[in-house]
């Protein structure tokens, strides 16, 4: 018997396949050819370690504000699933999932014996095929993992983006920045424009793009933003633009994806052109919840999902540009597969206490395992807490926390995602750290 709601189909599907990760285009090319879906409009691929989902609203936002309808995929979710799936910049509601998890089933269900699906493989392959319903004028994709293997790259894309590429999934997408590299040049498609904005990209992501004739804009080479004070200018495909106004998205970083996208669609400017207004006003008024997210109010709370070693980094350098805070305080919850010690080393000269917590589930790194880094990485033991969950310790940093101090809140979708359910805390006034 099928479930009758999101929470039931959510729980099912997590079920149809033994492992929660499984790389692989041949199932969910079997299941896509019985549903029979086409979408029939651009689609923008973007693939990347870091940046992939703040690109992905850049282009969704552009395309947007040039009056254009649009499907955006991503993943994974903060606070609700249907996060996830957008039409139009709206997360579609629990029903339209729903009806769409059903025609999904009823493809993965048709043969004598029934396909297994991951969890995001079914979500994939669902949002597709609302995708194809809705009939946008186009779509941005969100790769999951990895880009070559990913049920993401199932669809070829008319413009594939690589935002970034470093070290992470090391245990499905190889041990080096090459070998991470070719998996994410995997979304470049023959004879379509490809973007990068590495500026150090690995030999492997231009090798594939000249072996399958993918034409390949770089930044810095091709396309690139150039900061000047309150604004900065793009300059690349589609002509230049002067005087754009920083993104509402925080952090300089932002300034590379930002013109990742710019780069993207200035390649479909034959078919869907973006103007000059209709970028400035994406930039202005672009939210894309738990990147660099300052909460309003007193202490200063950050709240940035940077869970691998080059997010950290750019979490660093945007905490450095803030103004002063006499303490900043870290809630740090991660997954044990991370590099906890890369994290660590990128922020620990940022950081003065650290409120650790467990992370829920069979991956998540118990806050005793964290205290135990981050002594081993030479950080006093006076400066670090352990508590059992991520709210404990969200409460406890704004509980110590004085009106001019700062809390990050770091280490995780899971993190960021408890920390967001919770709010803004109570915090004393002045508090002292037992």
């Amino acid at each position: 018997m099928r479930p009758a709601d999101l929470a039931g189909w959510l729980a099912l599907i997590e079920t149809l396949h033994p492992r929660p990760i499984a790389l692989g285009l041949e199932r969910v090319r079997e299941v896509l050819g019985r549903m029979g879906v086409a979408l029939g409009c651009p689609v923008v691929t973007v693939a990347g370690t870091n940046g992939k989902g703040s690109t992905t609203a850049f282009c969704d936002a552009m395309l947007r504000a040039a009056g254009y309808a649009t499907g955006r995929y991503t993943s994974p979710h903060l606070l609700r699933y249907n996060e996830r799936v957008a039409l139009g910049g709206e997360a579609v509601g629990d029903a339209a999932l729903v009806e769409a998890f059903h025609a999904v089933e009823d493809a993965r269900t048709a043969a004598a014996s029934p396909t297994p699906l991951t969890y995001f493989e079914f979500g994939t392959l669902a949002a597709l095929w609302l995708f194809a319903r809705a009939r946008p004028d186009a779509v941005v994709l969100e790769v999951g993992l990895g880009g070559r293997l990913d049920a993401v790259n199932v669809v070829d894309a008319d413009v594939a983006v690589v935002t970034s590429v470093d070290l992470d999934h090391t245990e499905y997408l190889g041990p080096s920045r090459e070998h991470v590299g070719r998996e994410k040049a995997g979304v470049f498609r023959p004879g379509r424009p490809a973007v990068c904005g590495d500026r150090s990209p690995p030999d492997s992501v231009l090798a594939h793009a000249r072996a399958i004739g993918a034409p390949l804009l770089l930044i810095g080479r091709d396309f690139d933003a150039i900061a000047q004070g309150a604004q900065w200018r793009y300059r690349g495909p589609g002509g230049d633009r002067y005087g754009l106004p920083i993104p509402a998205l925080r952090g300089e970083f932002q300034l590379g994806n930002a013109a990742c996208a710019i780069a993207a669609l200035g390649c479909l400017r034959d078919r869907l052109p973006v103007d000059a207004g209709a970028i400035r006003e994406a930039l202005v008024r672009i939210t894309w919840p738990g990147r660099f997210q300052v909460l309003p109010g007193r202490p200063t709370i950050v709240l940035d999902v940077a869970h691998n070693p080059q997010a950290a980094r750019a979490l660093g350098t945007a905490l450095g540009a803030m103004g002063f805070h006499p303490t900043t305080t870290a809630v740090l919850a991660m997954l044990a597969d991370k590099d906890v010690d890369g994290v660590i080393a990128a922020l620990r000269e940022r950081i003065d206490r650290w409120e650790v917590a467990t992370l829920p589930g069979p991956r998540g790194a118990t806050a005793q395992a964290l205290r135990e880094r981050l002594l081993a990485s030479g950080i006093a033991a006076g400066a670090i807490r352990a508590h059992d969950d991520v709210a404990r310790a969200y409460e406890a940093a704004a509980a110590a926390a004085a009106e001019a101090d700062r809390i990050v809140v770091f280490g995780s979708f899971l993190t960021v995602a408890a920390a967001m359910a919770r709010g803004r805390p109570a915090s004393a006034p002045a508090g002292t750290r037992p």
